[in-house]
């Protein structure tokens, strides 16, 4: 079970970053503190917390203000019978280009551990990764890898897709991109499938629908097998996400949702 906790988080968040087609709004939906925490359930029972969370002020990256924000996923109650998961994706986002300028993640699943930074420099289309002990101490390996341009991490590339004029898209309609994760590029697919009011924790909402087309794994059921529901308003925040699995279905409902820039 902490295997597939962890691999379904990843993967949306990879499905996710594929809609980063066009350029970001002026004003972005998000902002400094925001906090989304969402519950992640396998039928009845509930597995695990999950939140994610802006810097409540800009870090300074290369001289250049950023974006630092954290996705978190934790197991709780029956579920850490089957393994302890507490996972942190994390990325710092140039606040003028709104591209990742490094990303970490730090991957406690049972007794496996994985800490790992990469370096974008988008200039010279290049990534550098450092994996680091379980420890999270001594530096065990530097890697480069060439990166196409604009590409965008595990994380950045959700928020990106926040800043776009969804409004325009049109239901069928895919969209292509490149994405930077786990030492390899994924060229990703995720389709628009129209719009739905749906009754959640924070009250009813109109949502887009989205699904992305993942590599193939052995978790997931169905070449579309997760559908995202974000909410049709400035704010853009994500609100359901389901996961169909061959035995069963992941979902991560929304449960609160603080410091929104747009009321």
């Amino acid at each position: 079970m902490k295997q597939i906790l962890g691999s379904v988080l990843s993967l949306i968040f990879l499905g996710l970053s594929s809609l980063v087609a066009q350029e970001p709004e002026r004003i972005g939906p998000y902002g400094f503190g925001e906090e989304l925490h969402f519950e992640v359930s396998y039928g009845w029972l509930n597995l695990a917390d999950a939140k994610m969370h802006v810097s409540k002020r800009a870090q300074d990256h290369n001289d250049k203000p950023h974006y630092k924000i954290d996705v978190y996923g934790k197991t709780k109650g029956a579920a850490t019978i089957f393994g302890k998961v507490n996972d942190n994706w994390g990325t710092y986002i140039d606040m003028e280009t709104m591209l990742p300028t490094v990303s970490y993640r730090h991957i406690e699943e049972g007794k496996y551990r994985k800490h790992e930074k990469v370096y974008f420099d988008h200039s010279n289309n290049t990534a550098i990764m450092e994996l680091y002990d379980k420890d999270n101490k001594r530096l065990k390996e530097t890697k480069e890898f060439d990166i196409p341009g604009q590409v965008q991490d595990l994380v950045s590339g959700f928020y990106f897709l926040r800043t776009q004029d969804l409004q325009n898209l049109k239901e069928g309609e895919s969209v292509n991109i490149k994405g930077f994760f786990d030492k390899e590029i994924y060229n990703i697919k995720l389709i628009y499938e129209g719009t739905e009011k749906i009754n959640t924790n924070i009250g009813v909402k109109e949502t887009y629908i989205f699904s992305p087309r993942l590599p193939k794994n052995k978790l997931f059921r169905g070449e579309y097998p997760v559908k995202v529901w974000v909410t049709k308003d400035q704010n853009k925040i994500p609100v359901k996400i389901k996961a169909n699995l061959f035995i069963g279905s992941l979902n991560l409902d929304i449960i609160s949702a603080k410091g929104l820039k747009n009321n």
